[in-house]
């Protein structure tokens, strides 16, 4: 909000709210600037205040402008952060995600007391901290804290936890010994640790889009070059990978088969072997990130329970679930690929918690994490109920099916534009940029039914809605 009364200028203001939302990735290079017309409007500022601050924005270096078309952010992230104005007094605020580090500062930290549409996560009294607690009491229990916590724990992890995990995926049909299971410090770093193993910089990775901006950008990071494969309701573009295949013969396909983040689709058995056929007759083996395993049907279709492990590498984890500070995952392989695994994760974190994994075993042999996950389905199919009929309400239409925790909706109106307003209103956004690895800009859009079924955050975002399309309606005024 910008105060008439504040010490600085109305410019001097703007200028400075802009570069503060560049310096924290809230706007990503290549970003187009509201109009001088429409920032005036937002901002209930003359166009003259407008077009002085962004002449200051030109001389730090943070904007540019490109001729008949406005103003833009630079592709300079680190001056923007050395340049970006002063802090203004009060606490640090976490700014709504433009890029995977930001989102990832989004999910970790408060961002109010409102609920947050855009997050990935359950709220947190959704979790089960009596169960927590039990656990951690039963195994620290006599001289149990001592050896578990005085000495490195197995490096697969501890065996406790590994024979109840193949309890488990045997309930899915996946075929894993104990000893075909390497746990880890979360889902992410299971994925982190495949990639790790099996990639090299150059490498081409299929990932399906729209997918985990966390998985795009970890890639990136290790210099591998994503092939995006469309997702459609019954799997993946089987021609798009076949295209794939034959010009950049690629050593993995990312796939989340159940459940998929954003859309919520499941793969199709069909649509599975046809796969599975793909990487026999190509050599490249399939990642499957099965995070929300407990919020789907054991019956549901997964590739590496039709696969047997062969060509498939398993991934999952409790953090969405049960105990996200845990940090408690796992990943099941192929015999030959497991000595190297393991290699990688004793050059990354030597070993993993036994106690926490000892701790976690105990809630799976007791039953404790099976009921909690089906009060948190039941739960959540309540909320997916209120959150959908709301959602349309609103005028924003389901581009699939809601299922799970996410819906993937239509608005109407460029979400990325909408996040930026919405951020004034106290609302984390996850707009559909962030689910495309060339950020692809659109008017979709992943809400979380966990946080979106109360009627205060759907007439927010009608009002700032309309107020987006009603700008938009109108002529736009040059820079």
């Amino acid at each position: 909000m910008l105060m008439r009364t504040a010490s600085q200028s109305l410019t001097e203001q703007l200028a400075a709210h802009f570069a503060e939302r560049i310096g924290d990735r809230l706007l990503a290079a290549g970003t187009r600037l509201p109009s001088v017309r429409q920032c005036a409007e937002q901002h209930q500022v003359s166009p003259a205040t407008v077009v002085a601050a962004y002449d200051r924005l030109l001389a730090q270096g943070l904007v540019e402008a490109r001729r008949n078309r406005g103003f833009f952010v630079r592709e300079t992230r680190a001056a923007a952060r050395a340049d970006a104005a002063p802090a203004r007094g009060g606490p640090a605020q976490v700014r709504p995600p433009v890029d995977a580090a930001a989102l990832m500062r989004g999910m970790f930290h408060g961002v109010g007391d409102l609920p947050q549409p855009g997050i990935g996560v359950f709220p947190a009294d959704w979790l089960a901290a009596d169960i927590v607690a039990a656990a951690v009491r039963k195994v620290t229990a006599g001289p149990a804290l001592s050896a578990l916590s005085l000495q490195y724990g197995e490096p697969a992890g501890d065996m406790a936890l590994r024979r109840a995990l193949s309890h488990k995926l045997a309930s899915l049909n996946v075929p894993a010994a104990p000893e075909q299971i390497v746990t880890t410090l979360g889902a992410t770093h299971a994925l982190d640790i495949v990639s790790r193993t099996l990639l090299r910089p150059g490498d081409h990775v299929m990932v399906e889009e729209p997918g985990w901006a966390i998985e795009f950008a970890r890639l990136q990071a290790l210099g591998a070059i994503i092939l995006p494969v469309p997702r459609r309701a019954d799997g993946p573009d089987l021609e798009v990978m076949a295209r794939y295949c034959q010009a950049h013969a690629p050593k993995l396909f990312v796939s989340v088969s159940v459940l998929h983040n954003p859309t919520g689709y499941c793969l199709s058995p069909g649509s599975a072997h046809r796969v599975l056929t793909l990487a026999n007759a190509h050599g490249f083996h399939i990642v499957e990130d099965d995070t929300y395993s407990h919020l789907a049907p054991d019956h549901a279709t997964r590739l590496s329970a039709l696969d047997g492990l062969q060509r498939t590498i398993y991934v999952s984890g409790f953090a969405k679930i049960l105990a996200p500070g845990w940090r408690v995952g796992y990943l099941a392989a192929p015999p030959a690929l497991l000595e190297r695994f393991l290699d990688t994760k004793l050059l990354s974190t030597l070993t993993t918690p036994p106690l926490l994994e000892r701790a976690m075993a105990w809630c799976i042999d007791q039953g404790q994490l099976r009921r909690h996950a089906q009060r948190v389905r039941t739960r959540l199919d309540q909320a997916r109920a209120r959150s959908a009929k709301l959602a349309q309400a609103a005028g924003c239409r389901f581009v699939s099916e809601p299922a799970g925790l996410f819906g993937w909706v239509d608005t109407g109106v460029d979400t990325e534009v909408l996040a930026q307003r919405m951020l004034d209103e106290g609302y984390l956004l996850a707009p559909g940029a962030l689910f495309h690895a060339g950020r692809k800009p659109g008017t979709l859009m992943r809400i979380n039914f966990a946080t979106t079924q109360a009627q205060p955050f759907w007439k927010v975002f009608e009002r700032v809605r309309s107020e987006q399309q009603t700008s938009r309606a109108r002529p736009a005024a040059a820079p």
